[in-house]
């Protein structure tokens, strides 16, 4: 069978099966009784297991298995849950991470067997038998009994409600064979709960599956041992359906019986439909346990998955048709309004204004699409600061809020990396060693605090820690060794403007040079990465009490609102978010500071940027004339931005200038206006 178009179907599975691994597994260290976790493990190892062997990889499903066998031993309560077991699953996950990473790659999973992870998890398995001599015993017992039930005619004890009592009871009336028969799973089988629908597929062909025990949906689960049992209503003999039970592969043993039912008090012409269970499952599971099939059930649909998923790139297109509506709009509203006031007919400004609802409406409705909350990515954090404070050896742990906050899908791709750099930072360079935080009077354990939250038309993400804080000393020092500042400078800065040094290229306050920090590569990429997102990060610190690192993005990168200005004849766009107020100052209000422009605007002093000499146009506004003043704010920073004219706000679309015209850092990208022209977008972050 060709499989190959499964295969984006698996990889996205997959990649959420390994995230709910990771996640559970560190909820079991902390509860290492709990049963629900325990399941949630077991299921998803089984169905990693199964996803890998049907698409053929057999290595996958060789360490899957292992796994799989670890965490049904812990859920028979033969296997306790202890640090070297923790430690094999997690190492077993990344194995299995870096098999998906080469079948993103080329398709195949590579050849590492992975023999010591698996050589470690049988170890694991042998281990923990011998320390739990009296569970052992009890399992082969339970094996022993299973086997002797089994020629007990162990099909007699499964019980049934009194629905299903009728149905055998009309069926037998009627002159049908009710039979009921116990399979038996080889040992050595690997997907149990296959070979058990294959069997339940062979015996429906020849009747109806009236009870099973345990129920489907256990055995879907792969919650039996090795039998299962079933009780059937057929025209075939019996030798028929056990050999059809027979003929699926890797089962050991079929055997079988009449069952004698009472069909007194049954009229044979009574009209009884029967509920069988292979109908009955996909309404409810309830065939055996008492409560029994319901015929009305039948009628009920399916609860089925109401999502959808589908490829960013169609997601693209789909945004970019919105955005060509929009500018459509734009174009209507920028023609009409040329026109007289009277000769426009009231008809065409209904239509402009249904066109705008619409257009907004679908904006709104794409960019919902396009959103997802940002759990995907700080997910995978938790299992981080653990292996950290392992190799760091500091305890430490991670606390997250906020993770349902939604941002646009390709923010939250990009943004992993830049948090994740911030999270070692504080784990390694924030949080003090356990010994000295015993000394200084702390708690022994650091706290990381990772927190999310939409403020306005931004996601703000918070990582804060209770450690030392920045010793703003060391950073200077540091600064002027490597010849960033010189002494001078160093001594007039301020500790914001010394603690921002962080963020210089190859910056580092480390001594030592590790796989976790010391080459200077970290907070750079972090602000590039984050400003080139439209975003801008700063930070906080209080010496001893810990910092505060703040991102702040935007929900959307593609259709903004914006303040339309003109400087020398030219358009330009202004984010909305991003200003803080609009303000008219004469010429006599502007002050010099160290030789730069200020304006004192209500107590706060504010450098002020004259846009035409930034963009090298000639300014069309006599110097005496006051200025439009648009003040813009990133952070605690305000500038003023002194423009020529205002226009007015508008809804546009962002277009990427390429890479042609990167060099130009202030301009982040262009907007195609109503009337056809192009508009330059200015980026208040950078101008500040």
């Amino acid at each position: 069978m060709d499989v190959s178009q499964y295969l984006e179907i698996f990889l996205d599975e997959t990649k959420e099966h390994l995230q709910s691994l990771n996640t559970q597994i560190l909820n079991l260290e902390h509860s290492p009784e709990d049963a629900d976790t325990i399941n949630e493990i077991f299921r998803a190892a089984h169905s990693l297991k199964g996803m890998a062997g049907t698409m053929g990889y057999k290595r996958m499903q060789a360490l899957t298995h292992e796994m799989e066998s670890v965490f049904t031993d812990v859920r028979n309560g033969t296997l306790k849950v202890k640090s070297n077991m923790i430690d094999a699953i997690f190492q077993s996950i990344d194995a299995l991470e870096e098999y998906l990473t080469n079948i993103q790659a080329n398709a195949d999973e590579g050849n590492n067997d992975n023999e010591h992870i698996i050589k470690q998890l049988q170890d694991i398995l042998a281990g923990g038998g011998e320390e739990e001599a009296p569970p052992k015993k009890e399992k082969g017992a339970t094996k022993e009994k299973a086997v002797s039930m089994e020629r007990k005619e162990k099909w007699l004890e499964i019980p049934m409600g009194e629905s299903e009592s009728n149905v055998l009871a009309v069926a037998k009336k009627q002159g049908k064979n009710v039979y009921g028969i116990t399979v038996r799973i080889q040992e050595s089988c690997l997907l149990k709960a296959a070979r058990a629908f294959l069997v339940f597929k062979a015996i429906e062909d020849l009747g109806d599956i009236i009870v099973s025990e345990p129920t489907t949906q256990d055995i879907e689960d792969e919650k039996f041992n090795l039998d299962f049992s079933l009780i059937i209503i057929t025209e075939y003999p019996l030798a028929k359906v056990i050999e059809a039970a027979e003929s699926v592969s890797e089962i050991e043993s079929v055997v079988g019986g009449d069952l004698e039912i009472d069909t007194s008090g049954v009229e044979a012409e009574e009209e009884h439909e029967l509920v069988p269970l292979g109908n009955a499952v996909a309404v409810d599971n309830t065939a055996a346990g008492g409560g029994g099939p319901q015929p009305e059930k039948k009628v009920s649909k399916p609860v089925v998955n109401r999502t959808v998923r589908v490829d960013i790139e169609k997601l693209d297109v789909l945004m970019n048709l919105v955005s060509e509506l929009i500018i459509a709009k734009n174009s209507l509203v920028s023609a009409t309004s040329t026109e007289e006031g009277n000769d426009r007919s009231s008809g065409v400004n209904e239509q402009i204004e249904y066109l705008e609802s619409v257009t907004t409406n679908l904006h709104e409705s794409v960019m919902k699409v396009r959103m997802v909350p940002i759990e995907s990515v700080v997910n995978k954090f938790p299992r981080m600061i653990r292996d950290l404070s392992k190799k760091l050896n500091k305890k430490m742990e991670l606390y997250m809020s906020g993770e349902e906050t939604e941002l646009d899908r390709t923010v939250v791709d990009e943004i992993g990396d830049p948090l994740m750099h911030l999270l070692r930072n504080a784990a390694d360079h924030g949080l003090e060693s356990t010994a000295e935080r015993i000394r200084i009077g702390k708690p022994e354990s650091g706290s990381i605090f990772l927190d999310a939250y939409q403020e306005g038309n931004n996601v703000i993400i918070e990582v804060r820690d209770d450690g030392a804080g920045v010793d703003v000393d060391a950073v200077k020092r540091k600064a002027v060794e490597k010849g960033i500042i010189s002494f001078e400078q160093g001594e007039n800065m301020t500790e914001k403007d010394i603690v921002d040094l962080l963020f210089h290229a190859g910056f580092s306050t480390a001594a030592v040079v590790s796989d976790v920090s010391g080459r200077g590569v970290g907070l750079d990429v972090v602000k590039s990465k984050i400003e080139a997102l439209s975003g801008e990060v700063e930070v906080k610190s209080t010496r001893g009490e810990g910092s505060v690192w703040t991102v702040r993005l935007p929900l959307t990168l593609a259709i903004i609102q914006a303040l339309m200005v003109t400087v020398g004849g030219e358009k330009y766009a202004i984010s909305l978010g991003s200003i803080q107020t609009i303000e008219d100052i004469s010429n006599a209000d502007i002050k010099f500071v160290q030789a730069s422009e200020v304006i004192n605007l209500r107590g706060t002093v504010i450098p002020i940027i004259r846009m035409s000499e930034i963009l090298d146009i000639e300014s069309k506004k006599s110097p005496d004339e006051d200025m439009v003043v648009v003040i813009v704010k990133k952070g605690d920073k305000m500038a003023g931005l002194i423009v020529d004219e205002l226009m007015g706000q508008q809804e546009i679309v962002i277009k990427s200038l390429g890479k042609y015209i990167s060099k130009c850092k202030f301009i982040s990208g262009a907007t195609i206006l109503g009337d056809g022209e192009v508009a330059l977008i200015l980026d208040a972050n950078v101008l500040i």
